[in-house]
């Protein structure tokens, strides 16, 4: 008996072991990754990406050649208003503001025309200098009256008397009714801030009841056709090497024209001012907006142009580009390159001409570990 159950346990243990139920074993290890199909970072620092991970990120490669191109400046600029075409809107008097037509005061990005009142400025008098001003308009009016009765004498007289006699006493008449013009305008207790040129509202500043102080900057106007840049150069800059300039907006490239030079240093660098005027340049870009301008200068250099968003940054903080080595194999290239025109650079080492260039995509091949 004791042999038999000897017999079984051996038995037993020979079979093998059966999976708890709902659980298939084979079924488990079929769903481990195949680490042939996974993107990962290979051993000598390049990547493997299979070519479905390629597809998924929208990899996309160009070919780099070499070409000669004009040698490219960076300059650090700010959008500026055009002082020929935008305007502000101040204050004359200490007051409070008040709503110049039923639809309220104008927001920020509203247009308006030239002459348009943009809001009324109600002067904060006290009732003595009020009463001043009424005392000052019923002496001005009385005097007027007695210019007005002297000049009609005048005038009967007017074979006898001089005619110099009678220019004088219109002149005097004339400077009466200016003056009582302009003090009951005082008196009226309105200031009307008015745009001097139309355009579209940069800025509002104008709340119903808001209390300004004289020359306070309320309102400013900008021409959504003209766009204005002024960049500083650090470094001595001949004018007449400048050929043309340009600003990255996105994707899109804007051409400047070089308006001129200023012949005095601030914050030791010399201004320069490009502009723009295209349908909608001027909206482009909001005032105080900082850019990066491209200068292309007329002297030449040779290198292979690749876009910006090629250049990406490994872990040494170096810059780098990906290239395609393989269909399904990526290496970095350490590259050193200068700015070309806002949307490319001119890579000038560590690319070879015909080398296939990660365009689209480079940001999370540089990403897979």
């Amino acid at each position: 008996m004791r042999a038999w159950l000897i017999l079984c346990c051996v038995a037993g243990l020979a079979l093998p072991a059966a999976a708890h139920e709902g659980h298939d074993h084979a079924d488990q290890k079929s769903l481990l990754p195949d680490r042939g199909d996974v993107a990962q970072r290979l051993p000598d620092g390049g990547v493997f990406l299979p070519k479905p991970a390629q597809r998924r990120i929208g990899v996309r490669t160009l070919p780099v050649a070499a070409e000669t191109l004009p040698r490219t400046l960076e300059l650090a600029g700010t959008v500026i208003m055009d002082p020929h075409r935008g305007g502000r809107v101040q204050a004359m008097v200490t007051g409070r503001l008040e709503a110049a037509g039923p639809h309220g005061l104008p927001a920020a990005g509203s247009r308006v025309r030239k002459g348009q009142v943009l809001a009324w400025v109600v002067p904060a008098s006290g009732g003595i200098e009020r009463a001043n001003q009424a005392a000052l308009l019923a002496e001005l009016k009385a005097a007027r009256e007695l210019a007005g009765k002297r000049l009609a004498r005048l005038r009967e007289l007017a074979d006898t008397v001089p005619g110099k006699e009678i220019e004088a006493a219109e002149s005097e008449l004339r400077s009466l009714d200016g003056r009582i013009a302009a003090a009951g305008a005082g008196l009226s207790g309105r200031d009307a801030l008015v745009a001097p040129v139309g355009g579209v509202l940069a800025a509002s500043n104008a709340v119903v009841g808001q209390v300004v102080e004289a020359r306070d900057l309320v309102f400013e106007i900008v021409d959504p056709d003209s766009l204005h840049i002024e960049a500083l150069a650090y470094e001595p800059l001949d004018p007449g090497q400048v050929a043309a300039a340009g600003i990255a907006v996105g994707e899109r490239v804007v051409p400047l024209d070089f308006v001129g030079a200023a012949r005095r240093l601030r914050e030791q660098a010399l201004p320069l001012i490009f502009e723009n005027h295209a349908v909608g340049a001027g909206l482009t870009l909001p005032l105080g907006q900082p850019v990066k301008i491209q200068l292309r200068l007329a002297s030449t250099v040779s290198g292979l142009p690749v876009p910006q968003r090629a250049l990406v940054r490994n872990q040494a903080n170096e810059t780098v580009v990906w290239v395609k080595a393989a269909p399904e194999r990526f290496v970095p290239r350490t590259v050193r390159s200068e700015p070309l025109d806002g949307a490319r650079v001119l890579v000038r080492a560590g690319l070879q001409p015909g080398d296939r260039v990660v365009v689209d995509g480079a940001a999370l091949i540089n990403q897979i570990r």
